[in-house]
């Protein structure tokens, strides 16, 4: 634990990602951040997988910051794919590393969430994986160590998580996308960029999926008075 640490410690420092984690760090450094990739080259995308997979992997709270950062950095196609995999490859860490002796620690944080998630992956593991990738019922930490505590295969949560994650990935590095167009046209990052029919778009898409737990709960719950009823 304490070498992964140093690890996640020392990549964010060579990288100065911790520097530049912030909207308004983005728009004050974006020249140097597009120079930097550029000089970088094929080694720009790797540091920001690594740093991706990483974070997620420690559950640091910058999920929604890096894969905007993706894409405005690298474009919505290809920082979308970036993000994809970054957040894909942290989520296979942290789940992996459940199953070791570091179980023990984890299964603390995961606990009482566990049985809410049991009957579900019992039903049907692979859809349930799918679902709760697509629609944000719990927080993605969650999701990536509880099936590790349900005896989720590694194909299921792994192939679940790449292609669940996928809408959200790309709307977030729209939304980067045109944060960084902004700013290349000499504007400030006050929101105009949301305004862009290919960002609105998928955000409406995503905002839908957040609404499916809001609507299952309450279909549910007149099923639930039916069926108690004599």
């Amino acid at each position: 634990m304490a070498l992964g640490v140093s690890a996640v410690a020392l990549t964010l420092k060579l990288t100065d990602a911790l520097d530049y984690l912030s909207f308004a760090a983005l728009a004050e450094n974006r020249v140097w951040l597009v120079d930097r990739v550029g000089a970088l080259g094929w080694a720009a995308p790797l540091l920001f997988v690594l740093v991706y997979a990483l974070s997620t992997a420690f559950s640091m709270p910058t999920g929604l910051l890096l894969s905007t950062v993706g894409g405005f950095l690298f474009g919505t196609l290809w920082g979308g794919l970036l993000n994809v995999i970054g957040a894909t490859l942290g989520a296979t860490m942290i789940f992996l590393a459940a199953r070791t002796v570091l179980g023990n620690l984890l299964s603390a944080r995961a606990g009482p969430f566990l049985q809410k998630l049991e009957a579900g992956f019992r039903e049907n593991e692979v859809s349930y994986m799918l679902v709760l990738r697509l629609v944000p019922l719990f927080p993605f930490w969650l999701v990536n160590l509880a099936p590790a505590f349900l005896g989720v295969r590694t194909s299921t949560f792994v192939g679940g998580t790449f292609l669940g994650i996928i809408p959200g990935a790309f709307v977030f590095a729209s939304v980067g996308t045109g944060l960084g167009a902004v700013l290349a046209t000499g504007g400030t990052p006050d929101g105009s960029a949301l305004l862009q029919p290919h960002v609105i778009i998928p955000i409406a898409g995503l905002a839908l999926l957040a609404m499916i737990p809001v609507v299952l709960k309450r279909v549910r719950r007149p099923a639930a008075h039916l069926e108690k009823l004599p």
